[in-house]
Parts: structure tokens; sequence; C-alpha cells
């Protein structure tokens, strides 16, 4: 994703161009580009406005749902006391005329907002070819994620990837070793090779990620699939990719391996972790090592591509690629 740092005017412009840049080249009609050049200019002024300056987010997605451009609006001002009220066109903290996130509701596939007085505001803004959706995603096992490098790099060098077999989802999560395009190589291989052997057991297909990727600079990686009937998450982590599961009451973080996939990974195994309902989240460290997320009420309720921003929000290092997978049960 392209990171837009957002704290006047000249913000504003740039966030608008690289969601227009981003729509060129995948494909949007000029009708769509337009939606989509409204939406940014919309969330970036309000984080002038109302969030003491932030960041927007730019990616394309594709899910379980459907494909097009998303847009990540992340504040750590005030936050929101009411959000549904915050959506009534005429509404202003600001003294404007209100119409900034009803236009963004109106031209948008979907939004998703999540605000907490005192921890800042994160919005979720998606166009997708076709008519627009507003409203919620349905309430089906879904996936999302962020993806940014780091600081005057051109290219991240982590991947993330998903995979639906029969009844299983499978998630990865690879961080090339370093920065830049090398890294990126390593991630991008592994991805390959997480699709081509997906059939294979968590462990045996980490065993094949790790041997694909010795003509790379390696990387760490870890694999997290969910079996619905067997009820349990199996997980597999070599390096410092690092796994947690968020339950109702509980946050239980996955046990990696040491080593680096494709160089030295000595010991390759998978762990049983039950599991029914809750999120799953993977992430490099570029966040933080240390961080729960009992610090949000309800955050569970939303997309899972808005809670992995907020976690890479606050919890990025600021010095590393930073990556954050989420999927939802």
């Amino acid at each position: 994703m392209k990171s837009v740092a957002v704290n006047d005017q000249s913000g504003v412009a740039e966030a608008r161009r690289t969601a227009t840049d981003l729509a060129g080249r995948t494909g949007l009609t000029e009708v769509e580009t337009g939606k989509l050049a409204l939406i940014a200019t919309e969330l970036s002024t309000n984080l002038v406005k109302h969030g003491s300056g932030g960041e927007i987010l730019v990616g394309a997605y594709e899910d379980n749902e459907s494909k097009g451009i998303e847009i990540l609006a992340l504040d750590k001002g005030a936050g929101m006391s009411n959000v549904a009220a915050c959506l009534e066109d005429g509404y202003s903290s600001a003294g404007t005329a209100g119409h900034g996130l009803g236009a963004v509701i109106r031209q948008s596939h979907f939004v998703d907002i999540g605000s907490w007085p005192g921890q800042g505001t994160a919005v979720l803004a998606r166009v997708a070819p076709g008519k627009p959706q507003p409203g919620k995603p349905p309430n089906s096992p879904t996936w999302g994620g962020v993806s940014v490098a780091k600081a005057g790099q051109d290219v991240c060098g982590d991947a993330w990837t998903v995979s639906n077999t029969g009844n299983l989802r499978t998630l990865l999560v690879a961080d090339g070793l370093g920065h830049g395009p090398d890294a990126a190589e390593a991630s991008v291989a592994a991805v390959r090779l997480f699709h081509r052997y997906n059939g294979h057991t968590v462990a045996n297909l980490m065993d094949y990620v790790h041997g694909g990727l010795r003509s790379t600079r390696g990387a760490a990686v870890s694999i997290a699939r969910f079996d619905p009937v067997a009820r349990k998450i199996i997980f597999s982590g070599v390096g410092n990719v690092a796994g947690m599961i968020a339950t109702p009451g509980e946050t239980r973080r996955m046990v990696s391996m040491a080593g680096t996939a494709g160089f030295n990974a000595r010991k390759i195994q998978s762990f049983d972790y039950p599991f029914e309902r809750g999120l799953v989240i993977l992430y490099s460290d570029g966040l933080a090592s240390s961080w729960t997320v009992d610090r949000y009420t309800n955050l569970a309720s939303l997309h899972p591509s808005l809670i992995a921003a907020i976690l890479y929000r606050d919890f990025t290092r600021h010095r590393d690629d930073a990556t954050v997978l989420v999927a939802k049960w």
C-alpha cells in the first residue's frame, strides 16, 4: 500500500493524486476514478480538520466479497464519542457544512469506521466496479490486511496472502530479509510457493516454502490455518513474523521457531490452538512486539482491513516494512 502523510493541504492533494494514479493503473472507469478522488479528498481533509493530521493508505484489495481500491484514513486525534451522529449530513465539529463523511459513504462500495474517544479515528472506504452498495460487509468469514514499505523505500519487503481450500482457510505473512527489491523478491516467492503447495499440511507447507526460498535472501514466514471441523488453528512460524489469537476475554500468542526460511530453519513444526471464533492476527516485526487488543472496545466488530490498519497505526515502529493480516470468524 502507498502511505501519504497528511498534515496540510499539500498532503490532501498528494492523497488525491495517489488514489487517482492507482485507479488509472487498475482500470477503474472515469466515473469510479472520480468517486475515488472525492473520497480521498474528503477523508484527508478530515484528517487536517479533525485529527490534527494523520496518514492515508491507498491500495488495491481483493477478498471473498469484492475487489477494487481501498482508502484508509488514520489519525490519533480526539476520536468520536458518537460515530452515528458524525455520519449524518449537516453534523460538524469544525464549523463546516458537515457533508464529508456522508459524501464518502454515498460514493463508496462500503465504509467502516473505528473510533474511540482519546484514541483517534480510522476510516475504511472501498470503491469497487459497479453500483455502490454502502454499508457494513456481511457477517461471513473474511479477512483483510495492510502492508506498508519502510519510509524511503519504493517497494515493501513484506507480503501476505490468503487461500481457501474446501472448508479450510490458510493465511501467510512473509517478511523478506532486509528491505527493498531483494526483500520483496523473497516475500513474493514465499507467496508463490504457498499457493503451489497449499494442499499439504501446515508443517509440510512451511518446509516447501523454506526449500523454495534458498535461491533468495530468505524471509521470516508464518502460516496459520483454521480448521472449523476440528475447531483449531494450526500454526507454523519461522523467524519474527508473529501470530496472535484474540478471542472474547483472551489474547494468546502463537509459537514461532527461530531462524530464516530459505536459510537456516533448523526445526520446522506446527502447533495446534483451540479456536472457534474471534480474530487471528499475523504481523511482521515492523510492529512492536508487546501489545494487546484489549484497549479497543468492540474491535472485532470492525472489518478486518480496518482492524489491521488500526493496529498498524498504533504499533508500527516506523523504521521497517510493516504488515498486519487479520482474519475473522
